[in-house]
């Protein structure tokens, strides 16, 4: 995929203002769940870009490898991400919460399997994996928002911290 804009894009935002508050507002809610739910915000960026890098969003990438870093993620798990199944990096809870991210982002193949489910309901309750659930569902809508925008990466940088 090239990353030259032959045609200009539809700037959602501008065009669709109640719809992107809208998305924003499920990304809100989705975070609320999750802390509700006691689901480490460091987690939820793992999360973020797993999904990310299945669906070859750089936008993301960009945003959640920084959020990460600036959260406190080493660069050596967050470089291995991508083969997080062949390190010993990840926890077991981090490694259920990958493996469910990766069935709902790759839905199309084979669903959610039972055993991705069944691990996950190991080492998660039914408000966390419905707040998993949904951070890979919110950031699976990003990437496809930011993919068909062509939005481009390299300007975003993390909230400072308080």
């Amino acid at each position: 995929m090239s990353n030259s804009a032959s045609i200009s894009r539809v700037a959602l935002k501008k065009i669709t203002p109640d719809v992107s508050a809208a998305m924003g507002s499920l990304h809100a809610a989705a975070v609320s769940a999750a802390h509700d739910a006691k689901v480490e915000p460091e987690l939820l960026e793992l999360i973020r870009i797993r999904a990310s890098q299945i669906n070859g969003c750089a936008f993301c990438l960009d945003m959640h490898t920084k959020d990460a870093r600036a959260a406190g993620e080493t660069e050596q798990r967050v470089y291995a991400l991508n083969a997080w199944r062949e390190t010993p990096f990840f926890t077991g809870r981090e490694r259920a919460a990958l493996a469910l991210t990766e069935a709902v982002t790759l839905v199309h193949d084979g669903q959610v399997p039972d055993a991705v489910y069944a691990e996950a309901a190991e080492v998660f309750d039914e408000t966390q994996i419905a707040a998993l659930i949904w951070a890979a569902t919110v950031i699976n809508a990003y990437n496809r928002i930011a993919i068909a925008t062509r939005m481009v990466p390299g300007g975003y940088q993390p909230a400072p911290k308080n």
